[in-house]
């Protein structure tokens, strides 16, 4: 239990809250959280410990963490088949990891929670009007419009109800035979006959057909191997919006251990990651398997003294440290926090972003990430974790079962012209499937390279 701690501790004066937004009733805002308050968990406190122990394989080199999902949820995009075409991604991915490098994968979705996003002004300004700026969909509009742009708390009670269903369908897919890896040519989205990948995947995909086939010959029944016709798969997103964070905390009957019950996994931001920040005091006391993304402005004595403030226990499972350099920075940049984390012996696992330090603006005017230095910070990470002897033990990326034209390259050749095709995001652009497959694939690649060399070593 964190000491001196309460589900309200953040808001003292002496901690300092940045990108929150400010409502203007405060007794509106107090009356949504009161509602929030009172409804039922989305996650329980058992499926947390569950993550947290599979985490800390992972921080033992034993598993690969998958974590993927949209930037930023939006009111506007939810629906059935947008959550099963990006589940369809994460099951193809993490098979394609499971099959090609013989690890566990724990697959963590950004979904059913991500709606906030961090801006760096808390208003803007178009044609002389100065309205709030665009802080997602739990707690404003995209359009540019008084209305709109109203920092509004009842969205909260939205997005929680839209977290809920997404939760449900989830849980059915995973649960109710759609993981069942019987399945696992069904997955191929229609769009991925175009990709070069999909033939490579479906070799996989043939190959596990086979292995079942063998399994069943023997005697095995498949149906009575839940491992095969079920998927264990958690939720995440960034911890940004405390109001609606606190009011989704509760105190778990069996343990009396506090948990944010808004998801699984929950992560700090880089610009909200400071000493005494609110978003740092608030998760020093959940108990949910937290993240933390660190950059280029992060030196290692700031990160260790993060760990003690966040893991003083330093419990296995219960850190993950999201690397996010860009392409040019990440084997300069990443070294000094892996060697002073290692030197202090801090279990966590390590994870890679590729996302968020390789935006660059496109010719065409459209906010893209060029697929080649997403894939050369990725390869980057794993290059600086063979050299310091410790395991590149994850991938955090945005990505989307959807066939949109956000991030030009991969096999699928998306040009900066042909960004305008299907430029869908409410935020940052994502991967589509073809090319979040094509990422897996290489992943694989990385993930046995270290384990030859790990054996290697041992040998």
């Amino acid at each position: 239990m964190a000491q001196n701690w309460t589900p309200d501790s953040w808001k003292q004066d002496k901690f300092v809250a940045k990108h929150l937004p400010h409502y203007e009733d405060a007794g509106e805002l107090q009356a949504a959280e009161d509602i929030l308050a009172g409804f039922p968990p989305l996650v329980f406190a058992g499926e947390a410990r569950a993550l947290k122990g599979k985490l800390a394989d992972v921080t033992a080199g034993k598993a690969f963490l998958l974590q993927g999902g949209d930037c930023a949820e939006s009111f506007a995009e939810f629906s059935s088949n947008n959550i099963r075409d990006t589940l369809r991604v994460i099951l193809q991915m993490a098979a394609t990891l499971t099959f090609a490098s013989k690890m566990p994968v724990v697959k963590v979705a950004r979904m059913a929670g991500q709606f906030a996003k961090p801006r760096s002004a808390p208003t803007e300004v178009h044609d002389g009007q100065e309205l709030p700026s665009y802080f997602g969909d739990i707690i404003n509009g995209i359009d540019f419009g008084p209305e709109s742009r109203r920092n509004d708390p009842q969205r909260m009670l939205r997005a929680y109800s839209q977290a809920s269903a997404t939760l449900n369908l989830l849980r059915a897919f995973t649960t109710g035979g759609y993981a069942n890896l019987r399945q696992v040519h069904q997955w191929t989205l229609d769009f991925m006959g175009r990709s070069a990948w999909a033939e490579k995947y479906q070799s996989i995909a043939d190959r596990i057909g086979e292995s079942l086939d063998f399994m069943e010959a023997c005697g095995i029944d498949i149906e009575d191997q839940p491992q095969l016709k079920m998927a264990s798969l958690y939720t995440s997103h960034e911890a940004l919006l405390l109001p609606y964070e606190e009011a989704l905390t509760r105190q778990d009957s069996l343990t009396g251990e506090w948990y944010d019950c808004s998801a699984h996994m929950l992560w700090i931001g880089d610009r909200t990651r400071f000493e005494d920040s609110a978003h740092v005091e608030f998760m020093r006391g959940i108990n949910n398997p937290i993240g933390m993304k660190c950059g280029p402005s992060l030196e290692p004595d700031a990160l260790l003294r993060m760990l003690d403030i966040l893991n003083p226990s330093r419990d296995p499972g219960r850190m993950t440290l999201i690397a996010r350099f860009g392409h040019e920075k990440v084997e300069a940049g990443l070294p000094p926090l892996v060697r002073a984390v290692k030197r202090e012996g801090h279990p966590v696992v390590w994870s890679c972003d590729p996302m968020h330090g390789n935006v660059i603006k496109a010719d065409s005017g459209y906010k893209t990430r060029p697929f080649d230095r997403i894939m050369a910070e990725v390869k980057g990470f794993f290059a600086v974790h063979r050299a310091e002897g410790t395991h590149a033990g994850g991938i955090h990326v945005e990505m989307t079962g959807q066939d949109v034209t956000e991030c030009t390259g991969g096999a699928v050749a998306i040009t900066d012209a042909g960004l305008a095709d299907r430029y869908h995001t409410h935020c940052d652009p994502r991967l589509n499937a073809a090319q979040s497959l094509e990422l897996a694939f290489t992943l694989a690649e990385m993930l046995n390279l270290e384990l030859s060399e790990r054996q290697a070593d041992a040998a």
